[in-house]
């Protein structure tokens, strides 16, 4: 198989290694994107299934415009959202933990430099789930204030103010695992 157009025809026609060679091709990708708005492994495992399971039944709606990536990552989003719309009400959010301020603030390159991918998001991935949703919208995809409103069902104010208190949720958990790995040296 040598293009996306080729591999995309005869996935139309029912060609299950045609179907292997757009999942291999893309699977990783999306399982990061998966993960970011999963609280577990598992869930995003889940979720990346449910995803190409759609893909696959919506193929024939992509016509070739624009990315095929960015596709499928908008089927793995909206899924997410839909998910999470099942099964949390957004509008009754979670208090914070009552450690929520942190003491020492911290820039990005402090958290960069420490931090590899992984931990930032397992970090991510333990936030409340109406923050991780509207941060992971916000920093990763781009959405702005009144779209994230829009998606959720939330006011702008709120989707502001979540983004807000999820930034510094993790900034106090980055602190707090900074000064522990630095007292265990």
């Amino acid at each position: 198989m040598k293009t996306q157009e080729e591999i995309i025809k005869r996935c139309l026609k029912g060609d299950e290694t045609a179907f292997s060679t757009l999942y291999h091709q893309f699977s990783s990708k999306m399982m990061v994107v998966c993960i970011r708005y999963s609280s577990d492994h598992e869930s995003a495992q889940d979720l990346l299934q449910e995803g190409f399971i759609r893909v696959f039944q919506h193929l024939h709606q992509f016509k070739n415009e624009g990315s095929l990536e960015g596709w499928i990552r908008r089927i793995m989003v909206n899924l997410a959202l839909e998910t999470y719309r099942k099964t949390i009400n957004l509008r009754n959010q979670t208090e914070l933990p009552s450690e929520y301020e942190s003491e020492h603030p911290l820039s990005a390159e402090d958290i960069m430099s420490q931090l590899n991918a992984n931990e930032l998001l397992s970090l991510v991935q333990q936030l409340p789930p109406t923050y991780r949703l509207v941060f992971n919208l916000y920093e990763f995809e781009g959405a702005k204030h009144h779209e994230i409103a829009q998606q959720l069902g939330i006011s702008e104010g709120t989707s502001k103010s979540n983004l807000h208190d999820a930034k510094k949720l993790l900034q106090k958990w980055v602190s707090k695992l900074m000064y522990d790995t630095n007292n265990q040296k």
